[in-house]
């Protein structure tokens, strides 16, 4: 009966040299030894079941035995053939584990035989319906449906989906919701959602799956995954200590999308899985600049200028900007952060990125205040992350009163503010307040007071530069009584002074006593507090 139905075998036993032939070797019958006991059932006509996870190997297996119609009517490869097409391929589940009874050791012979591609066509079609009319709730049900298949199954449907039109919304939603499943454990989406298993041997199994679906992503234009999804799966690949090319592929695709980025996202890819300490830093600190360098290639957009003076700049770059300045305000309290590590964060960006640095001051004097020990030069390098120029007025007045911040700094935000007042080009509180309150027959006379007021704040601050030359030269001996005394005269007059160019004197805000224990209200910027005590 074998002989009568599979030419493989009845050439075999025309080929042997024996008389008697025991025995033959079929060791490579796809499917092994069931699906062989199966294709002997069939000969002698015993029945047995044809379902959707074995006929693809019962269909491989015709193949390689040669169980067609050119040796018996209604050949195993026949019967086969005629499931796939009336019932396997009819559903999507149905071809989905069609597919998947096809991955592994059948691969081979079911592509010749075109198992693989009529599954993958069968899936891609009724997936595209679905994303356009879903027919189920919810209505992503049918990307659920793939998480049981393998990456490389998924990258031939998600290629077979976009030649038939899908939208790269729906590539998306397919890759994020068969991560979301096949790497449960180690996608946490919800915060407080428990560590993975830290084994070095659960490590081990998961990343290797990990790697096949960063390897099978579809290209960024093809389908824009989420940056907040593309960050966890960057932490997973943290986690599992992925390779290289892994990191470096999520890195960049993060940068793509870093100006639809959260400082929660920036966050997921910094702390570890608990949210209680930073595990990395590099990272971030190379996505933003990546980002900086994509966007300086672009050359789009032009920059701002120091003191506010607007060139313009890409919407991207001040959403960016602002999102990194809350980032390293948020990672700043962290005791064991270097001033290199926040200085390269904070400095990722090119200083032209911000028309205005008072969130980067934020960040700063959170930094400075939660390391009092650092000594004057870390203090320097901390602050060179931002222009005291581009301050906004309340910062400047918050800065010229703050004793965390090195003296230069506080010296080039006071001369620059008389800068601005005497040439009259502040479109902040004080210029505004100048504009509002000197009338027509009053603004010459308050001219030449201001005027009279600049210059003789210009001497005092002249006075002051030379008296540090002279201590930083002579090494402080001899001068420490005087130089005290001449610092609080220069402070007290430079208080007096501000005080009297501002035209609202009688009513307005008292800076003396700024609270710093205020936090920041980003809905009106210029009333922020600046530091965290």
């Amino acid at each position: 009966m074998l002989v009568a139905n599979s030419g493989y075998i009845r050439r075999k036993v025309m080929e042997s040299d024996r008389a008697n032939l025991g025995s033959i070797d079929l060791s490579d019958v796809p499917g092994g030894a069931e699906v062989f006991e199966m294709a002997a059932k069939f000969c002698y006509g015993v029945n047995f079941e044809i379902s959707v996870h074995n006929v693809a190997a019962l269909r491989c297996a015709a193949e390689y035995l040669q169980m067609t119609e050119d040796y018996s009517r209604g050949n195993l490869a026949e019967r086969a053939e005629e499931f796939i097409n009336q019932a396997a391929v009819k559903t999507l589940p149905g071809a989905v584990a069609l597919l998947r009874s096809c991955e592994g050791p059948l691969l081979p012979m079911a592509e010749e035989v075109r198992i693989v591609q009529r599954s993958v066509d069968a899936i891609s079609l009724k997936a595209c319906n679905e994303a356009n009319i879903p027919t189920r709730s919810p209505p992503d049900w049918w990307a659920g449906e793939l998480a049981a298949l393998a990456p490389a199954s998924l990258q031939k449907i998600l290629s077979a989906m976009k030649s038939r039109g899908a939208a790269p919304k729906s590539l998306a939603a397919a890759v994020v919701v068969y991560a979301e499943k096949s790497l449960a454990e180690l996608l946490p989406l919800s915060s407080g959602a428990p560590a993975p298993n830290h084994s070095g041997d659960a490590r081990i199994r998961l990343r290797g799956p990990l790697e096949s679906l960063v390897h099978v992503l579809p290209p960024h234009p093809d389908a824009p995954l989420p940056v907040g999804f593309i960050c966890c799966l960057l932490r997973a690949a943290l986690f599992l200590e992925a390779s290289a090319a892994c990191r470096r592929e999520l890195e960049q695709r993060a940068s793509a999308s870093l100006d639809q980025a959260t400082v929660a996202d920036l966050l997921t890819v910094s702390l570890d899985f608990a949210g209680e300490r930073i595990v990395d830093l590099d990272s971030a600190r190379r996505i933003v600049a990546s980002f900086a360098e994509r966007e300086a290639r672009g050359g789009g957009g032009a920059l701002y200028g120091r003191g506010g003076g607007v060139a313009c700049c890409s919407a991207a770059v001040q959403k960016v900007a602002r999102t990194v300045d809350g980032f390293v305000g948020e990672i700043a309290t962290d005791e064991e952060l270097s001033v290199s590590k926040f200085a390269g964060i904070a400095g990722a960006l090119p200083k032209s990125a911000r028309r205005f640095d008072d969130d980067l001051y934020r960040a700063v004097d959170i930094y400075l205040k939660a390391h009092p020990g650092l000594d004057e030069i870390e203090r320097e390098k901390v602050c060179s992350v931002m222009d005291p120029l581009k301050l906004s007025y309340e910062a400047r007045l918050h800065a010229s009163q703050n004793k965390r911040l090195p003296l230069q700094i506080v010296l080039h935000a006071l001369y620059y503010d008389q800068l601005k007042l005497r040439s009259g080009i502040d479109g902040e509180a004080a210029a505004g307040a100048l504009g509002v309150t000197l009338g027509r027959e009053e603004g010459p006379k308050a001219d030449v007071s201001l005027i009279r007021e600049n210059e003789a704040l210009r001497s005092e601050l002249a006075k002051m530069k030379m008296y540090v030359s002279e201590l930083q030269r002579g090494g402080g001996e001899g001068s420490g009584v005087k130089m005290g005394s001449k610092k609080t005269s220069f402070f007290s007059s430079v208080s007096r002074r501000l005080g009297k160019l501002n035209p609202f004197k009688q009513g307005s805000k008292d800076t003396s006593n700024i609270d710093d224990g205020v936090g920041v209200d980003v809905t009106k910027p210029r009333r922020r507090r600046f530091s965290i005590s």
